[in-house]
């Protein structure tokens, strides 16, 4: 014990550590960030981030996906680091440091935690006033994912098992807030090689009737190491 008291013991101030977390999902439509009603002061009642200080015996990526898991219920989310965000006042407790993560998922994967006064996935358009600096780390999160997109095929994160065309064109519209040749974006998703079509069409059905694909998880996986480039 008294080891640990010297190893922590410093001669000078030191910030606190934070992770916060944007999660992003996908109702089909509509790109959706997970955000959590604080339940304490300071900013108690307003919307914020997922996130919490990192514990002396934990990295901050462990931290992140603790406090994930402690105030959404998610237990199995893959977390990227993005940024650090160090402003002097961002914290009126004291000064702390928060290195912030996003990571994608599927909504149905969420089932809500216990640490929050309660946790609510936002539309962009509805997105309120975020406590902290949590607004310019959600915009931030917001480009990070516009490039994303177009250097890697995001959309095994967040689509269902099973989806349409018309989803995945969604999809990438919702996130890149543009309107694609319905006909073009088809032709080249499908040379990519990564859908492949999860069930015969029946010889009867109507041409409105869509196909429905999987993610072809090896072509999927090789495009992620090989580099990716998507341009319409």
């Amino acid at each position: 014990m008294e080891e640990n008291k010297e190893m922590y013991s410093y001669r000078y101030p030191r910030p606190a550590v934070t992770a916060d977390c944007v999660i992003f999902g996908f109702d089909g439509v509509d790109i959706k960030v997970l955000l959590i009603q604080r339940g304490i002061e300071p900013f108690k009642g307003k919307w914020a981030l997922p996130g919490g200080f990192m514990n002396m015996n934990e990295t901050v990526e462990e931290c992140a996906k603790r406090e994930l898991k402690e105030e959404t219920g998610l237990t199995n989310a893959s977390v990227e680091q993005f940024h650090s965000f160090s402003d002097v006042n961002r914290d009126p407790r004291e000064r702390v440091v928060t290195v912030a993560h996003y990571a994608l998922v599927r909504l149905a994967d969420v089932k809500g935690g216990d640490d929050a006064a309660s946790a609510r996935w936002f539309s962009m358009n509805e997105i309120p006033s975020l406590a902290f600096d949590h607004d310019r780390i959600l915009r931030m999160a917001v480009n990070r994912l516009k490039e994303r997109i177009c250097f890697e095929p995001i959309g095994f994160e967040l689509l269902p098992q099973v989806f349409t065309m018309t989803e995945l064109q969604n999809l990438y519209e919702a996130i890149l807030e543009v309107k694609f040749d319905r006909r073009n974006f088809y032709n080249k998703m499908l040379k990519l090689g990564i859908l492949t079509e999860a069930e015969p069409r029946p010889a009867n059905a109507s041409r409105r009737t869509p196909s429905k694909y999987r993610f072809n998880a090896e072509k999927y996986t090789e495009l992620k190491q090989k580099g990716f480039r998507l341009e319409f």
